[in-house]
């Protein structure tokens, strides 16, 4: 059953299957039988189940912070969305969502391992199908299937669930009794959407991350980028900005403004890696271009002179 280093051994099927270490005598390494690697170990070259003892390099942590933002991202949104203009409550729970979220990431970091430490220890992503194991149980008389499924990205596929299981565990602490205290220009049916909201947003977001999780690893720079854009073009269209002086009207244009700002280079940081500092880091003085050709270009595009010149036949 056991089969000591220096034997000849048959490689392992699949992509992921591989042999534990037994135990070690000296030089000498005793395996077991190919199957499936432990929680926190992946294959080597040779097959064999390796510990992770690797730390996540920059783009991981970029991921995860990504992944760490949207549920805040979405918490903002919906809090602004059904607090009302006149509700002095949404400041405190634009404060609260963030102390959730923030919290919540501590303490994922905490308990993951080595627990009691920010630092945490992975697997290097190689590849797309790292993040997709269960994918590559091989067959081989085509009738019985050996599953080798484990998480080859360790941790960064089921770090996010513990995150967000922390979010809806301190949202629904904290926010209820929050909102019930200082929501009252709100009726009672609107001052609990928001939380209601994120009990819809978070499922999603946990198949989001259960089925797209790769995925989105290799796209979420992209992702941040186009959205970004899309959602600063269409909030200054519905906020009536054609000028700069159009935003010094109110403060929250210029927070929403900044926030943007903040993402665009956050996606630019996160397509570049930041490798070459010298050659990446001018790429943050595009930061500002969209809003810039927005306030240029905006006055071309108002329907009313659209409309109008349409009508003298220009």
């Amino acid at each position: 059953m056991f089969r000591a280093a220096v034997d000849i051994q048959p490689a392992c099927l699949g992509l992921y299957c591989g042999r534990t270490v037994l135990s070690v005598n000296g030089s000498v390494e005793t395996y077991g039988d190919c199957g499936v690697c432990p929680r926190g170990q992946r294959t080597d070259d040779n097959k064999i189940c390796r510990e992770c003892l690797g730390s996540p390099d920059r783009y991981d942590w970029l991921y995860l912070g990504f992944m760490a933002m949207l549920p805040l991202v979405l918490h903002w949104f919906f809090i602004e969305w059904y607090s009302g203009k006149k509700s002095s409550s949404a400041v405190l729970q634009h404060l609260t969502a963030l102390l959730e979220c923030s919290v919540a990431a501590l303490v994922t970091l905490l308990l993951s391992d080595p627990a009691g430490s920010l630092h945490i220890r992975s697997c290097p992503v190689k590849k797309l199908s790292d993040w997709y194991t269960m994918l590559y149980n091989p067959s081989p008389d085509y009738i019985t299937t050996l599953h080798c499924t484990h998480e080859a990205v360790y941790p960064l596929y089921t770090i996010v669930f513990i995150y967000y299981a922390f979010c809806l565990v301190l949202m629904m602490l904290l926010r209820p009794l929050l909102v019930k205290k200082i929501a009252c220009g709100l009726g009672r049916s609107d001052r609990f959407k928001s939380i209601y909201a994120a009990l819809y947003f978070f499922p999603i977001l946990t198949v989001l991350q259960a089925v797209g999780g790769g995925l989105l690893y290799y796209a979420f720079p992209y992702i941040i980028l186009v959205l970004s854009l899309v959602t600063l073009a269409v909030y200054m269209s519905a906020s009536e900005v054609e000028f700069f002086k159009d935003l010094l009207v109110r403060k929250k244009r210029l927070v929403v403004l900044f926030s943007h700002w903040l993402l665009h280079a956050y996606g630019i940081i996160s397509i570049s890696k930041l490798d070459k500092l010298e050659q990446d880091l001018p790429l943050l003085a595009l930061v500002p271009a969209p809003a810039l050709f927005y306030l240029m270009t905006a006055k071309y595009t108002e329907p009313s002179r659209i409309l109008s010149e349409g009508g003298n036949g220009h």
